[in-house]
């Protein structure tokens, strides 16, 4: 049993260690500035050694880490997954500042764990259940820590796809709203982006920065029609660009795209309550109906077996 308790605590530090690293949010600035312009202010002259010292201990050592295990294994990946693993990135909003790099450091790192089983399995005593069972430990935890990864990302696309779609006609109304008012199509984005910090507002944002960059106002919307990757999105964004082209006029071409997006609003939402007593009935089966008939069932019985309706004569 001490065995058992040193495993799942090595499991739960390195499960721990793990969404330290995934969680780590991008900073503004560079950490290494930062804490020059810190020693500047204090006035106090400092050495590059005490400089890394004093930054946090992720940063320092277990980033770096990971960063280098990520290195090895994309030098063994074919380019497409490594390609696809990006698109993917970009489709979930590049969460925690997530790269390909570090994404397949924390697949290494899931696979290392069935290697910890492996280990523990060898130098465990011979009475100890992982003699017999670390194998199968092993292989259950690689293949859950190899997977987890894409499982995660895959639920974060989805869930950003779901808010961008819920967004997109309150953000097609604004727009009309600001074209019709007289302002271009590049200012009513800017609006959107201003008025709102949620995804489809950080999208627009992003398009208008690209823009005053030099890009083209349809290449930008194309290449956010790709990074978002929904349907709704794209037929949206080709009627924006034909309207451009063929000189149609665009607060028309924007009052019927946002009918359309709040007619597949109503749609996705009667789908979903159509799902719901679906979804109800694992854990009615599972968890209230045998409260209910423990709760309405135990005094009958109490009562019978009292009774001696169920004792056979003597």
């Amino acid at each position: 049993m001490t065995l058992l308790w040193i495993i799942i605590g090595i499991i739960v530090i390195g499960a721990v260690i793990l969404v330290i690293i995934g969680l780590r949010m991008p900073q503004a600035a560079d950490p290494l500035e930062s804490r020059l312009v810190e020693f500047a202010e204090s006035g106090k002259p400092a050495t590059l050694e005490q400089i890394e010292l004093s930054q946090p201990f992720v940063e320092r050592i277990l980033y770096p880490i990971a960063r280098k295990l990520g290195e090895l294994a994309v030098r063994f990946t074919p380019q497409n997954a490594i390609q696809d693993i990006s698109v993917k990135l970009e489709r979930a909003g590049s969460p925690a500042g997530i790269d390909p790099t570090m994404f397949f450091a924390f697949r290494i790192c899931g696979l290392g764990l069935g290697g910890l089983f492996i280990f523990l399995s060898r130098v465990a005593p011979k009475d100890s259940f992982l003699v017999s069972r670390g194998l199968i430990f092993a292989i259950a935890t690689s293949i859950f820590g190899f997977y987890l990864p894409d499982l995660l990302l895959s639920s974060t696309i989805t869930r950003r796809q779901k808010a961008i779609r819920r967004a997109m006609p309150d953000a097609l109304d604004l727009l009309t709203i600001c074209v019709e008012a007289g302002l271009g199509f590049d200012a009513a984005m800017s609006k959107v982006y201003e008025k709102w910090d949620n995804e489809l507002g950080r999208a627009f944002g992003r398009v208008i920065k690209e823009i005053q960059l030099g890009k083209l106002r349809r290449e930008a919307l194309r290449d956010m029609s790709d990074r978002l990757g929904i349907a709704e999105m794209t037929s949206f964004i080709a009627a924006v660009i034909q309207s451009e082209q063929l000189g149609v006029s665009m607060a028309n071409v924007l009052r019927i795209q946002s009918d359309q997006m709040r007619v597949k609003r109503r749609q996705m939402a009667e789908e979903e309550a159509h799902k719901a007593p679906i979804k109800m009935l694992l854990p009615m089966a599972m968890l209230i109906f045998p409260s209910i008939c423990i709760v309405l069932m135990t005094p009958a019985i109490l009562t019978i077996a009292r009774s001696g309706v169920f004792s056979f004569g003597k």
